[in-house]
């Protein structure tokens, strides 16, 4: 098994709650990155970051049946198989599966099988044969990777705009969610508005800010609380890193354009049990959407966390790893938990 050595280990001043016992315990099997991440893998300094970079794979789909290629497509997947229901991890707009660098080592500590998985469009895969990154597309191809690997009812976890993304999933894939968590959740925004109607001129110079430096840190800057700039510099190096491949701006474009993510009208027909996790400092999204997406799901648990932004399994992972455990270990017809 490989282990980080001093060198990669640079710290930083923010270190998550049970980092000792992550530190420990998340070991990896490579003996450096995958080749097909960008060259900026190497500036990053978090090594939480780091380790889930080396665990990086991609993994061919098809996105069709008559398809005579596939999509490599990026994930971290599990060293073992679980009895219980796979946990899934989602991330949020124009991100990857490296959100999940602290709270996913301690997912599998506790013995979870875990996968996190980078919605087509985002994250590392390779679509140099640029497919269609729409809703519809990217719906198919979370079910043939399901379909493809998992193979059995999955707890689905979707931050941010991922939570619509695993609404949108939940409703027209039953049979593949036994439950649903969703984190600070962006589902009453109806798709991309305006954006969807943007001259293609228009969304590319507005693609290319959406990558800028100075963009990114102040994103950060509203996100989280009280981080220090090191920390919020070397967060944005993670949060960007995926936008270095040549075909990003191309995906990012076409997501705009086909008009994004509209779930409101999915929200009540959602029938899993599913965990809301708020940041109870969210500078994006308000708490009161909180309440309001508790009141229309049909059986839905509601849990705040304090002190925390948008981003909690960032910035709080210990906490939002307590919580998904828990749920995942609820049985059907018990009582709410605590925490």
């Amino acid at each position: 098994m490989f282990t980080l050595t001093p060198a990669h280990c640079s710290p930083l001043s923010f270190k998550p709650s049970n980092y000792s016992k992550i530190k420990k315990h998340f070991k990896v099997y490579a003996n450096g990155f995958p080749p097909f991440l960008p060259k900026d893998v190497e500036n990053i300094s978090d090594s939480f970051a780091r380790k889930l970079a080396m665990r990086i794979e991609r993994l061919p789909v098809q996105l069709t049946s008559s398809s005579e290629t596939s999509i490599m497509s990026s994930c971290v997947r599990p060293m073992v198989q679980g009895k219980s229901d796979p946990i899934v991890l989602l991330h949020g707009f124009d991100s990857s599966c490296l959100e999940w660098r602290y709270a996913y080592p301690m997912l599998e500590e506790a013995g979870f099988e875990c996968w996190a998985f980078d919605i087509l469009g985002w994250g590392f895969s390779d679509l140099e044969r640029l497919p269609d990154c729409d809703v519809a597309s990217k719906r198919n191809h979370l079910y043939q990777f399901w379909k493809s690997y998992i193979k059995r009812p999955m707890i689905l976890v979707g931050p941010s705009l991922g939570a619509a993304v695993a609404i949108d999933f939940a409703v027209n894939h039953p049979e593949a969610v036994s439950k649903l968590i969703l984190i600070d959740a962006s589902v009453y925004a109806e798709g991309t508005g305006e954006m969807a109607k943007l001259p293609r001129l228009l969304a590319y110079a507005g693609v290319a800010l959406l990558k800028s430096v100075p963009l990114r840190l102040y994103v950060n800057l509203i996100a989280f609380n009280n981080v220090s700039f090191s920390t919020s510099l070397d967060w944005m190096k993670i949060g960007r890193l995926h936008c270095q491949f040549p075909w990003w701006e191309d995906a990012a474009v076409n997501f705009m354009i086909s008009g994004g993510y509209n779930v409101v009208p999915l929200i009540k027909q959602v029938k899993q049990r599913t965990l809301i996790i708020w940041g109870e400092d969210d500078q994006i999204i308000s708490y009161k959407l909180a309440l309001r997406l508790h009141g229309e799901l049909q059986d839905a648990i509601v849990r705040q966390i304090p002190d925390c932004g948008h981003i909690p399994h960032v910035e709080k992972p210990s906490s939002v790893a307590d919580l998904i455990i828990k749920f995942s270990q609820l049985k059907c017809g018990t009582e709410l938990f605590r925490v």
